[in-house]
């Protein structure tokens, strides 16, 4: 709890720092590079939480692995994390300033979850749908696929949801049928 307080700090202070230096956007893709390298380099989270290798080691490695790449303002913000001994915060920074960009830039997240990959012209009418339901322009369609839910979707916007899945109506079914007029209950 008081890791993602500090994470939730560090991310407004970066997000009014990049928004005051007009480099927002390239700081946030900076932001997914990292996490991207975070969940496809299992070694590199774990150096990250290890607290046998010292603050200054693993600060050069963070700027010999994305000097070049980033921009300053989030090599500077490794930096001083680094010297604060709070590395282990790093990954969860990263994903809180995603969600802070998109609250920022009014962007509804939403999660569809299918039986099957969708295609180009599917997601665009979902994406289409989650516009319609949240009045926001832009739309950030996470998909999901369960192999177990046979067809339909189920889609999540926030805290609403629209469930049309096979597995659910087949769930419905089974109560439904559970249920015995003929029997009367005590």
């Amino acid at each position: 709890m008081a890791d993602s307080r500090a994470a939730y700090r560090y991310v407004k202070s970066l997000l009014g720092l990049a928004v005051e230096q007009n480099v927002l956007d390239q700081v946030h893709a900076d932001m997914q590079l990292f996490d991207k390298t975070v969940e496809t380099s299992r070694e590199f989270a774990l150096l990250l939480k290890n607290p046998i290798i010292r603050h200054d080691k693993k600060r050069d490695i963070l700027e010999k692995l994305f000097k070049g790449k980033v921009h300053p303002l989030t090599l500077a913000i490794f930096d001083m994390i680094t010297k604060k001994n709070r590395e282990p915060l790093l990954p969860s920074i990263a994903k809180e300033f995603h969600n802070a960009y998109n609250e920022y830039k009014g962007v509804r997240k939403a999660t569809i979850t299918t039986a099957v990959p969708l295609d180009a012209k599917l997601k665009a009418e979902f994406e289409q749908i989650v516009r319609n339901l949240s009045d926001k322009k832009d739309v950030e369609l996470l998909e999901k696929i369960d192999k177990e839910m046979i067809g339909g979707f189920v889609l999540q916007i926030g805290d609403k949801q629209i469930d049309t899945s096979i597995k659910n109506k087949l769930k419905a079914l089974k109560v439904k049928f559970s249920e015995n007029p003929y029997v009367k209950e005590f």
